[in-house]
């Protein structure tokens, strides 16, 4: 992915957003949820949630989960969002699945997204999907 292909869009004042609650916006013609951590970090997903088919992301609830691993890394803390609708989770950082409720692991797309000046900025072009640890193109 080039720099002129991920182009990043002013989307709000970080003082519009409330900490650990969502906000729709569009980018073009692409809803996307955009959250606030209590860190002052933001992070943003696509809206419609991949299991209801509903655009209801940034209504979701926001949380941490504890992934453990390998080597020097091996626990690691990330944020979630688990769905509003029938409350699957996931990565917020990669858009993995972290709790698909038995059903079948339907990853989100994520988009960089930062502050800069007090502006959150959040990218035109999501992230590579990932599955089970491993990146996808979409």
């Amino acid at each position: 992915m080039t720099t002129q292909e991920n182009t990043m869009i002013d989307i709000c004042a970080l003082s519009d957003l409330s900490i650990e609650r969502g906000a729709a916006a569009l980018l073009g013609d692409v809803q996307v949820a955009v959250f606030r951590l209590v860190d002052d970090s933001v992070r943003a997903c696509q809206q419609r949630d991949p299991y209801s088919g509903a655009n209801v992301l940034s209504r979701g609830l926001i949380g941490s989960h504890e992934l453990t691993g390998e080597g020097e890394e091996s626990e690691q803390l990330v944020p979630t969002l688990a769905s509003p609708m029938y409350k699957q989770a996931w990565n917020l950082d990669t858009g993995a699945v972290l709790d698909a409720g038995g059903g079948e692991k339907l990853p989100i797309a994520v988009h960089d997204a930062e502050v800069r000046d007090g502006r959150v900025l959040v990218a035109t072009t999501p992230r590579p999907l990932v599955s089970d640890g491993v990146e996808t193109v979409s």
